[in-house]
C-alpha cells in the first residue's frame, strides 16, 4: 500500500492519481446462484493532495438514510475535493440491503465483528478485507446510521466522553445533539478508535424508512465538516453553523410498564420536563390506559414508533444531564 498521502493511491489493486475520478468493486463473495456480490466504492481525488475522507452507510442493511445522504453527496457532487480524497461507500453491507436486513445472511452485525479474521464468517471476512484494504487509507471517517427497528432517533453525532478532538469535529458537524457514548467493543468504531483515525458516527431516523429532515441534516453536517478541513469544493455552498447543539453527557431509556398499544405524545428534540405525559399505553378493550410520565427533564432523542409494546421494552431515549455552546440558549426543536 502506498503512502495515502502520496501523488498515487493504491487501494485493492487499482491506482488513482491526483485529479482522477474512479469507481472500484469490492468484491468478496457470491451468492448462493453463483452471482457476484459487489460494493462500489466511488473514489474523488483532487489535484492537490490532502486529507482522505472515507464516508460510509449501511453497515446495518436496513439504514436506509444513510444511503440517500451519501448518495446526495454523489449527485451533487460534494464528494468532489478541492483538495485530498473522497471515498464514498453508500452500501458496505450489500448482502443485508439487498435482503432488507440489518445483518449479514449468516445472521451476523457486521458492527459488532470488527475488525473480522481472514477465514472466519461472512461478515467477519468482509470486516477483514474492509478494515485491512480499504480503512487505512483514511485520515478521517464519517459513518451514517439510524435507529433500530421502529426506534427513531433524533439527528445527533455519537462521540466517545473525554476526547476533545473529536468534540471539536462534532460541533463542526452541527446536528442537533452531541452524545457522548462509548466504543462497543467489535464495533467499527472501535477499530477506527484502535487505529488512530477520527471517526463521526451520526444516527437519525429510523430503519426502512428515508426522512427528508434526518437526510438534510447529514448533508449539511458533512459540507461543514469538508469547509473545516478546506476540502469543499468551491461551487458547493455551506450551511453556517448558526443554531445550538446540545450536548447530552448521560442519558437514560424509559421502559414500558405494561404491554399493549402505545401512543406517543412527544416527538423527537423536544425538551420535556419532569411530569410531563409522553404517552399512554392501552389495552384493545379499552379498560386500561396507562400513562407513561417523564422522570426528570431532558431532551427527547429517541422515540419508538412502533404501535404495540410489551413491558419492558425501550419507548423513549431522554438526557438526563446536557450542556449546550454557541449561545447556551434552550431550544425545542431544531430546524436548519
Amino acid at each position: 500500500m502506498t503512502n495515502k498521502k502520496e501523488d498515487v493511491l493504491e487501494i485493492l489493486g487499482e491506482e488513482i492519481g491526483l485529479g482522477e475520478s474512479k469507481t472500484i468493486d469490492f468484491n468478496i463473495a457470491k451468492l448462493f446462484t453463483n452471482t457476484k456480490i459487489e460494493i462500489p466504492i466511488i473514489i474523488e481525488r483532487a489535484n492537490e493532495s490532502g486529507p482522505v475522507i472515507l464516508i460510509t452507510a449501511a453497515i446495518h442493511g436496513d439504514e436506509i438514510n444513510g444511503v440517500e445522504i451519501v448518495r446526495q453527496l454523489i449527485s451533487k457532487k460534494i464528494n468532489r475535493p478541492k483538495k485530498g480524497t473522497i471515498i464514498c461507500i453508500p452500501i458496505l453491507n450489500v448482502f443485508g440491503f439487498l435482503n432488507t436486513s440489518r445483518a449479514f445472511p449468516d445472521g451476523r452485525d457486521l458492527n459488532r465483528i470488527f475488525p473480522g479474521t481472514k477465514t472466519g464468517s461472512l461478515a467477519s471476512r468482509v470486516a477483514y478485507y474492509f478494515s485491512n484494504r480499504i480503512l487505512p487509507h483514511a485520515d478521517y471517517c464519517l459513518d451514517f446510521h439510524t435507529g433500530g427497528a421502529s426506534r427513531f432517533n433524533a439527528a445527533q453525532i455519537r462521540i466517545k466522553p473525554g476526547d476533545d478532538f473529536l468534540l471539536n469535529l462534532a460541533k463542526v458537524f452541527n446536528a442537533p445533539f452531541i452524545v457522548y457514548s462509548n466504543n462497543i467493543k467489535k464495533s467499527y468504531r472501535s477499530t477506527c478508535d484502535k487505529m488512530g483515525i477520527p471517526i463521526i458516527l451520526f444516527e437519525g431516523g429510523k430503519s426502512l424508512d428515508s426522512n427528508k429532515e434526518i437526510i438534510r441534516y447529514g448533508v449539511n453536517g458533512v459540507t461543514r465538516f469538508l469547509d473545516h478541513l478546506d476540502m469543499l469544493n468551491k461551487n458547493i455552498k455551506v450551511k453556517p453553523i448558526n443554531k445550538n447543539t446540545v450536548i447530552i453527557e448521560k442519558s437514560r431509556w424509559i421502559r414500558a410498564q405494561r404491554s399493549g398499544l402505545l401512543h406517543a405524545k412527544i416527538k423527537c428534540n423536544k425538551f420535556v420536563t419532569k411530569g410531563d405525559v409522553l404517552a399512554t399505553i392501552t389495552d384493545p378493550y379499552g379498560k386500561m390506559r396507562f400513562k407513561v410520565l417523564a422522570k426528570n427533564d431532558g431532551f427527547i432523542i429517541n422515540v419508538n414508533q412502533a404501535p404495540i409494546v410489551h413491558q419492558g421494552d425501550a419507548i423513549f431515549h431522554i438526557s438526563t444531564k446536557n450542556d449546550f455552546f454557541i449561545n447556551g440558549e434552550e431550544r425545542e426543536n431544531f430546524d436548519e
